[in-house]
């Protein structure tokens, strides 16, 4: 193989490569959001809360970790189908996800998990 021909392979492989990662697609917020809620779902700790206020789009609640109270909101959007219909009786006591290393990431709920108390 001359050095002319190996200089043109690698240099179309460079442009293939950064070609590739220009118009590579990114996730969109919703997504983001999504592999948010299942990578604390999937590796968080549990804990006790307290929904304060239920909005359109989001549940503000509370919660204690290691005697830090951390007061946080979740958006729901993309979650309605597993509120209850009437959403004020969602205010009260829940159970929490957190990060164990980042105690402020938090969730209320996900796609695969509710820590909404039924009454």
């Amino acid at each position: 193989m001359t050095l002319g021909l190996l200089v043109f392979v690698i240099v179309i492989a460079g442009g293939a490569i950064a070609w590739l990662a220009f118009f590579k697609r990114r996730p969109t917020p919703a997504e983001i959001e999504r592999q948010r809620r299942t990578a604390i779902n999937s590796d968080g700790k549990m804990g006790d809360g307290e929904i304060i206020d239920v909005e359109e789009a989001s549940v503000v609640y509370s919660y204690s970790v290691a005697g830090v109270v951390y007061t946080a909101s979740q958006d729901i959007t993309d979650l309605q189908d597993k509120l209850p219909a009437d959403r004020m009786s969602m205010v009260g006591a829940i159970s929490i996800k957190f990060d164990p290393r980042n105690p402020a990431n938090s969730i209320v709920l996900c796609e695969a998990w509710s820590g909404l108390r039924t009454r």
